[in-house]
């Protein structure tokens, strides 16, 4: 069907277009894909009339401060114990809202629960929340209320979720020890040569000997930074607030990790953890029972651009027939131990076990590798630092050691 959108955002400002979907829900997901905002939504009759659609479908599509606001997790977690514990959908998410005291998340709430009051079903209505709620997420939804299992869906995507977090949390565990040692080495760096190596200077400038090159380049540094105050704390604070932007703003973010993850030692881990993430999305996928040419094309999100390429030639390879697990070696997307199970799975129908078994297995080998590296770089950014600090403070007093030996 076509529908007609009133949308926001671009340069031209607010507009209207037509969009060609099976549905509102994916006509708004559409939408918020070009980067829109939709305002309303209408359908297109025969006749060529606007038809407006109902109210829960003219939902706003929330941004990312909505997406911050609302813990997809939590939410799942709770609405899981709520259907094992007999309630139905409209009852459960009714209660979510009722003890809900966050306001972002309570408005979330109070949409979805509108929008299900007027007949949308439970995963056109998460559609119309593209930020908060992924497709692997509306998709699993999608085909459990088809199945009937929507409370095993939500578990599997909480033990997903548990997973992804869990690898997440130890990455963020093991940075923050050496970027602790770097920041304390910085700030100590930055006193000794301020503030001790330009009063060396004085002393070593009423003296009026001869002091060593290495010396007198160190004394030098120290005087243009006692000479610029004012600059260097401002070069200072600007490397803080750089620091404090990348941090927090999600783009920036995302462009720091993609280039520390393009480094020689980290690109191969990062594309084995890429795989890992990809192999247990299709695993969730197709215990959904979504069919497999669909979740190739759905979990292709969370590759590179490149394996996108390769998984798109992979998704074409199946349909013209050849085993999945052919199709994905021949395409660079299948490491060893996935190769291995992937066709043990397909030999007994057995295929998403041995993708979630794959991603276990990769899960584990990640977990170990940054066991390892956080062990070998923690005495490494050690020795830096000392060797710096040191070598600040034997060239401070290279002249004094002079001058003791030419009196004995």
């Amino acid at each position: 069907m076509q529908y007609r959108l009133e949308v926001q955002g671009g340069p031209a400002g607010p507009q209207s277009v037509a969009i060609t979907a099976a549905s509102e829900a994916e006509a708004i997901r559409q939408a918020a894909r070009s980067g829109w905002r939709v305002l309303s939504i209408a359908t297109v009759g025969n006749d060529g009339a606007d038809q407006h659609a109902p109210a829960a479908a003219r939902l706003p599509v929330t941004g990312g401060r909505g997406a911050q606001a609302f813990p997809l997790l939590q939410f799942s977690q709770e609405l899981l114990a709520l259907l094992e514990a007999g309630l139905n959908l409209s009852e459960a998410i009714a209660t979510l809202h009722s003890k809900e005291t966050r306001a972002g998340a309570r408005a979330i709430l109070a949409a979805l629960q509108r929008a299900m009051q007027q007949g949308l079903s439970f995963s056109d209505t998460l559609a119309t929340f593209p930020a908060i709620f992924p497709d692997l997420y509306i998709a699993t939804v999608h085909a459990a209320e088809r199945s009937g299992h929507l409370p095993q869906a939500l578990a599997r995507f909480v033990s997903y979720q548990l997973q992804f977090d869990a690898i997440r949390k130890k990455l963020v565990s093991a940075a923050i020890y050496p970027v602790m040692l770097l920041v304390v080495g910085t700030l100590v760096t930055l006193f000794l040569m301020g503030y001790v190596v330009p009063r060396f200077s004085v002393v070593y400038e009423s003296a009026g000997r001869e002091i060593p090159w290495a010396s007198q380049l160190l004394l030098g540094m120290g005087r243009t930074l006692a000479a610029h105050p004012w600059l260097c704390a401002g070069a200072l604070a600007a490397v803080v607030v750089a620091a404090i932007h990348a941090a927090t703003n999600p783009r920036a973010r995302q462009r720091m990790l993609q280039a520390v993850l393009r480094l020689p030692l980290l690109a191969a881990r990062a594309a084995e953890f890429r795989l890992a993430r990809f192999y247990r999305a299709l695993s969730l996928l197709l215990h959904a029972g979504i069919p497999l040419t669909r979740a190739l094309a759905m979990g292709s999100a969370m590759l590179t651009p490149a394996q996108q390429l390769a998984l798109a030639q992979t998704r074409r390879a199946v349909e013209q027939g050849l085993p999945f697990s052919t199709a994905l070696e021949q395409q660079g997307l299948a490491t060893p131990v996935a190769q291995s199970l992937l066709k043990v799975g397909e030999n007994t129908g057995r295929l998403g076990d041995m993708l979630e078994r794959s991603a276990s297995f990769h899960d584990e080998e990640f977990a170990r590798w940054v066991d390892w590296a956080s062990r070998l770089l923690e005495p490494l950014l050690m020795t830096i630092i000392g060797v710096v600090i040191g070598g600040v403070v034997v060239l401070m007093y290279m002249p004094i050691f002079e001058l003791a030996g030419s009196l004995s």
